[in-house]
């Protein structure tokens, strides 16, 4: 077979003697370029090396996102708002990255190489971190008076390096990010029932692994980053990113690798559909070719009756030189485009997740945080406590729910695919009442104390009573956020799964952005008259109490329409 023709092995060798019914039934090779085995590859002997490498992976980017304001502030001394805008810059380029290293890996790289590369690139980012910190030395304290001077901060040229630096690891974590999940999800053989069963199981260990990763980060660097050194603080993500890497490598000889249909790259492809249906849109077909068509008559694949305009691309006009598209590519068209609606209403989902790191985390900061007679916790350490919920809540799901609700429903994965996403969506709502119902306590408790015209006061309400929302919001994500992640990879062709995967993310970063901006638009419109706002700088005269209620109220507009798209959806149950 032509080196064009498989996404991550150059050759293909037939010709030796193997056991075929050891063979996968789906289209793979070993990293010799042979069938790819069952016995030998694949399912959790690689699983656990990409996960592995994934958890790594959080670590080291959550331990630059969570602290990075703080870095801003203090060693490159920038304000707040500046330093704001720059970490939602950078966190925005961060989530679109992986569309762009899901296109090249689904396109011709392929996910290993594209894996591989993007985490040498990652390395390299982080050690350029790790050498920017160590020409930048804290702000001298007659610096932070009000007579600051140039002479304080870093040089243009210092700042202009490590904003660099930061760009590659965004650039970097965007090519590793959506191919691990995808490539992951391709080491299951969806035809077996028993790997059926554990691809399933593999989603809910993934985001397991993910949440410990994020947990631990939080806890261990951001102490350390404040504490003790910004060095050590961005050097030990380098370090573990090398690590994570050299994992990865060590199981290469386990992994299966796709196999292409054909050389061209899927975008192109189905691409092509829509551009040939819209052509011969006033195509006529001959008699027998309708009566086919009319019959929805396509390969054995129930969403066949469904887009039938896209048939017209299996057309030919006379006279025409080009090739009519095939029947397998105009179903991959008609996989994508049953998933649009799906995506675009789990948007709404994106708005509301944005929250524990942004609201959620500035109402801690009024609330009493101390443990004990001298210990004062952080405000964003509260976000702990939906890492935690993912973990203590995983391994139940996946060893004690999927097993009984399996034997009522005799479905491998439990419940449906959009049954989980729409059952998290719903809890999102309930969340969200809780939420608001909190904040009216917080009001309360300043209004009672009236300490309504002192911001910085702590109230005497301990910040333990966020808790329930952030574990609300765990619980919330064990459904909709790993439920999304199966779905995408699920039902997208099998050759577009890195991109299916990024849309994921996509739908986080494009949720925070409209988030933004729907706090700036009711920020305006509600202290228009020069008054206190819902989001007044002093959150005791604010209402976040309203936002919530609004966005508990988008949420049950979102979870009818989700509904709605849910039930006349037809899963794509074939390999492409």
């Amino acid at each position: 077979m032509d080196n064009s023709h498989i996404s991550e092995a150059p050759t293909l060798d037939l010709d030796r003697t193997v056991d075929h019914n050891d063979h996968t039934a789906m289209k793979s090779v070993d990293h010799n370029d042979h069938p790819a085995m069952k016995s030998s590859s694949g399912a959790w002997k690689s699983a656990s090396f990409i996960i592995a490498n994934a958890i790594v992976e959080r670590f080291a980017f959550k331990g630059i996102e969570t602290n990075l304001i703080n870095y801003l502030t203090g060693r490159l001394g920038e304000s707040t708002a500046a330093a704001a805008a720059n970490v939602n810059m950078w966190a925005g380029i961060a989530t679109l990255t992986p569309i762009l290293g899901a296109s090249i890996a689904d396109s011709c790289l392929g996910q290993y190489r594209t894996i591989v590369l993007s985490s040498l690139l990652y390395i390299l980012g982080l050690g350029l971190l790790t050498l920017s910190a160590l020409h930048t030395s804290e702000i001298p304290s007659n610096c932070r008076s009000s007579n600051r001077t140039s002479s304080c901060y870093p040089s243009h040229l210092q700042a202009v390096f490590f904003f660099f630096s930061l760009y590659v690891v965004a650039v970097g974590q965007g090519g590793v990010k959506p191919c691990l999940q995808g490539f992951g999800a391709d080491q299951f053989d969806q035809r077996n029932e028993e790997e059926c069963k554990a691809k399933s199981s593999f989603f809910n260990w993934w985001y397991f692994g993910l949440a410990g990763g994020v947990a631990l980060s939080i806890l261990i660097l951001s102490y350390i980053q404040d504490n003790v050194s910004w060095i050590l603080g961005f050097g030990i993500p380098c370090i573990f990113m090398v690590v994570g890497l050299l994992l990865f490598l060590l199981g290469t000889r386990t992994y299966r690798y796709s196999i292409k249909r054909d050389e061209k790259s899927p975008f192109r492809r189905i691409g092509r559909v829509f551009v040939a249906s819209a052509k011969n849109w006033r195509t006529t077909p001959p008699l027998v070719a309708a009566e086919e068509m009319a019959q929805g008559n396509l390969p054995h694949q129930q969403g066949s009756n469904q887009f039938k305009f896209l048939n017209k691309a299996l057309l030919l006009p006379r006279g025409s030189e080009r090739k009519a598209c095939s029947k397998d590519d105009v179903e991959e068209a008609k996989a994508v485009l049953r998933l649009l609606p799906i995506w675009l209403v789990c948007l709404g989902y994106g708005i509301v997740s944005a929250q524990p790191s942004t609201l959620f985390t500035k109402q801690a900061t009024t609330l009493d945080r101390s443990i004990g007679p001298s210990f004062q916790m952080a405000a964003a350490s509260l976000q702990v406590c939906r890492a935690l919920t993912l973990l203590i809540l995983i391994p139940i799901y996946d060893r004690i729910f999927v097993p009984i609700t399996s034997s009522f429903t005799r479905k491998p994965s439990g419940i449906t695919m959009l049954q989980r996403i729409g059952t998290g969506i719903f809890l999102f709502i309930i969340t969200m009442v809780i939420a608001a119902l909190v904040e009216l306590k917080r009001l309360k408790t300043a209004e009672e104390y009236q300490l309504v015209d002192m911001p910085k006061a702590t109230l005497p309400m301990k910040a333990w009573w966020l808790v329930p929302q952030f574990i609300c919001f765990g619980i919330s994500d064990l459904f909709t956020s790993v439920g999304m992640q199966e779905f995408f990879c699920d039902q997208f062709p099998n050759e577009l799964r890195s991109v299916a995967v990024s849309l994921c993310s996509l739908t986080s970063g494009l949720g925070s952005l409209l988030s933004s901006s729907l706090i700036s638009v009711i920020g305006k419109i509600t202290s228009g008259d020069g008054g206190d706002g819902w989001f007044s700088d002093n959150l005791n005269r604010a209402h976040l109490d309203y936002f919530y209620w609004l966005l508990a109220g988008f949420t049950a507009i979102e979870f009818a329409i989700f509904l709605f798209f849910a039930k006349c959806y037809i899963y794509n149950t074939s390999t492409i």
